[in-house]
């Protein structure tokens, strides 16, 4: 039997533990052993139950995700589910940590399960494109019912140990010692003959639905909806529906070879591709494994804004004491009060408890004294975006400071080493830029200055997980990496209106290719007065924006931008107004307007934008591909499941692209368009992004 699992008797019980740290991924040498252990009790005529358990943190966390790009090695999990279906004797699963993906699927096979209190559950697939494969679509809703089945399995998301024994997913709950408990549970099963009913035949939760499919549509509805072209939503409520007429062998059988459908897909590869970018970004170069950071007990924010105090929100949401910082007790207890009201917000929706709500306030002290910032290890200044305001700012962090705090600047354009140069500690200084909403949004970019120490950076990449971000680290450039390519994507938008296109074209494309929102949609949520002041600070221009703006139109803050907004309404419908100003302005500038395809839309955008990433990589402005790819995907609304910005170019195939930037460089007579040194490089060499580095 492999090391992997272990097998062992307390007296008429058989524990079979599993050990592969650090997540026990159920790779095909833990399969082999449970399979083998498995038969080895139900073979042993002393043994009347079995406890299966896992060593270090948590019991099966899910699948061996490094195995999906290869064949299926036998016993696969379906294999080790059917000789648990098979066992005549109880089979208690003990869990704790994340049982995830196919480790629930395994202990759904089980007769019965125990969880250490703070166990979290859940079945994942759904984020990677896929949808359960070894049961868990059959299993679950017949244990807990079809609306709770269905919830977990199309958002993802886990559930708590106290959620899952109300729902019946979990039958005893433990506060401590969970293989003890486990192992007394089973003897209990044995002592009492309890019944052996299986998951699979259970009918009880279902037999009102099915008597009522019409109720099914009901429930499904609001996940279809929010699909949007997604394929594995669609196949995981077709497998649901199976549990109401289809018999559970022939259901398990269809379910198995959807998820293999699912898992050989493009949208499957792409957002496994993102999975494990996320992984790869975690690791910074040039950043000794040995270094310590700083213990942050506390933070400071200074600047009571919509920014500030979302800041302030990520550290208090995390428990750690935060001070948020203002020039006057006016913009403090408007600060302040913004953030109560996100607070009561989330409540509202039922994201968190009104003791979560008060102990998260508890935590946030607002201030007009700077010096109350003495106390903290991390300050970071969220100000006004002006190089001027922000030297300021940092002169106060450097005087007031707590020593060897990092100093961290919010901005989203400026120049870090600069602004590190306006302390006398310029290697505590780095910027850490949170995307709007802070507290929402789980983006962080971590700008390393050129003075930035190891401590510091390493504190700042620390923190960011700590706070529930996904840190990536790039370098200095202006607008860093996300800005950097949204800018491209942001003048190409207004080039193309001059073209010929409308507002509503530009957007049409880019929501039809997966985005949220379009670029002129974007513009108007975020305020068109914001870009504008910062052109103007720059002397560069925007022809229709910067007229939009001269007209008071801002975006839905006044109800008017590229965009008209009715009352109460965040609904864009397109302005017979702007579309005059558009039209009247390219006359006035000589462009003779023409009709522009989709298709076209989406190159003329996205090109440049993969042109702008090729020429950030040969800067070493971003580690590697991957990096763009999860600032894209977290920060900008990128659809996951193309993958980002610079996998999406290696399918299109960067010869095509390169051939198609030439193109535009000659029709627009912008030599931006040319194709970055790298892209050619790699075009020529028949080779993609994804041969520079990173796992697929």
């Amino acid at each position: 039997m492999p090391d992997v699992v272990e097998f062992r008797r307390e007296g008429a019980i058989a524990v079979i533990t599993v050990n592969h740290p650090p997540v026990n991924a159920l790779n095909n040498a833990m399969r082999k052993g449970l399979v083998a252990a498995l038969e080895r009790a139900r073979d042993d005529a002393e043994v009347k139950a079995v406890v299966l358990a896992a060593a270090g943190r948590t019991f099966i966390a899910g699948a061996d995700i490094t195995e999906f790009n290869l064949a299926p090695v036998s016993p696969t999990t379906i294999d080790v589910i059917e000789t648990l279906d098979a066992m005549q004797k109880p089979v208690v699963a003990a869990l704790h940590g994340t049982p995830l993906g196919g480790g629930l699927e395994v202990a759904l096979g089980c007769h019965f399960r125990v969880a250490l209190a703070g166990t979290r559950l859940g079945l994942p697939e759904i984020k990677l494109g896929l949808m359960p494969g070894a049961g868990g679509t059959q299993r679950l809703p017949r244990l807990i019912g079809m609306d709770k089945a269905m919830a977990m399995i199309l958002s993802g998301d886990p559930i708590g140990a106290d959620d899952a024994k109300s729902y019946g997913l979990v039958d005893e709950i433990v506060s401590d010692d969970l293989l003890s408990s486990a192992i007394s549970f089973a003897q209990r099963v044995v002592a009492e003959k309890r019944p052996l009913t299986r998951a699979r035949d259970r009918d009880d939760k279902l037999a009102e639905l099915r008597a009522n499919p019409a109720k099914f549509d009901e429930l499904a509805a609001p996940y279809a909806k929010r699909a949007r072209g997604l394929h594995a939503p669609a196949k995981a409520l077709e497998a649901l529906r199976w549990t109401l007429d289809v018999p559970v062998a022939d259901a398990l059988i269809r379910e198995r070879d959807t998820f293999i459908e699912l898992k050989n897909g493009a949208q499957s590869k792409a957002q496994r591709h993102i999975f494990f970018a996320e992984r790869e970004a975690a690791k910074v170069a040039g950043l000794p494994k040995d270094v310590k950071p700083v213990d942050v007990k506390r933070a400071a924010v200074i600047g009571a804004g919509t920014m500030g105090g979302g800041i302030a929100m990520c550290f208090a949401n995390a428990g750690i004491p935060v001070t948020i910082v203002e020039t006057s007790a006016e913009a403090l207890k408007r600060g302040l009060d913004l953030v109560a009201k996100n607070y009561a917000a989330s409540a509202k929706r039922g994201g968190m408890s009104a003791e979560d709500v008060e102990t998260r306030t508890g935590l946030i002290h607002g201030t007009t004294d700077i010096g109350e910032i003495a106390d903290a290890e991390m300050v970071i200044e969220a100000v006004f975006e002006d190089i001027g305001v922000k030297r300021e700012v940092l002169g106060k962090l450097d005087a007031n400071g707590k020593p060897g705090a990092v100093l961290a600047t919010n901005t989203s354009y400026l120049d870090v080493n600069e602004i590190a140069h306006f302390t006398d500690r310029p290697q505590s200084v780095l910027g850490m830029h949170f995307f709007s909403p802070a507290n929402v949004m789980r983006l962080l970019e971590i700008v390393r200055g050129a003075d930035t120490d190891p401590q510091t950076l390493a504190t700042a990449v620390g923190i960011a997980r700590k706070i529930g971000k996904v840190p990536v680290v790039v370098g200095v450039c202006h607008g860093f990496v996300g800005n950097r390519i949204l800018r491209v994507r942001s003048t190409e938008a207004e080039r193309l209106l001059l073209e010929g296109a409308l507002p509503q074209d530009v957007d049409g494309a880019l929501t039809a290719f997966g985005f949220p929102l379009g670029s002129f949609g974007v513009s108007d949520l975020a305020g068109l007065d914001i870009s504008w002041r910062m052109r103007k600070a720059q002397g560069a221009r925007a022809e229709i924006a910067d007229q939009l703006c001269e007209m008071g139109r801002f975006g839905q803050k006044t109800g008017r931008g590229f965009y008209l907004y009715e009352a109460g309404s965040r609904t864009p419908k397109p302005d017979p107004e702007v579309e005059a100003l558009i039209v009247a302005t390219s006359q006035r500038l000589g462009i003779a307007r023409r009709a522009l395809s989709r298709d076209e839309i989406t190159e003329r955008l996205l090109f440049p934008m993969i042109n702008e990433g090729a020429r950030i990589l040969d800067e070493g402005i971003a580690q590697r591909p991957g990096d763009i790819d999860v600032i894209w995907v977290y920060g900008y609304g990128f659809p996951a499941w193309r993958g980002g910005l610079m996998y999406y170019a290696d399918q299109v195939g960067l010869p095509y692209i390169r051939d198609r930037l030439k193109e535009f460089a000659k029709q627009t007579g912008d030599t931006k368009h040319e194709p970055a040194p790298l892209l050619v490089k790699l075009a020529n060499e028949g080779k993609g992004f994804g041969s520079l580095g990173g796992k697929d």
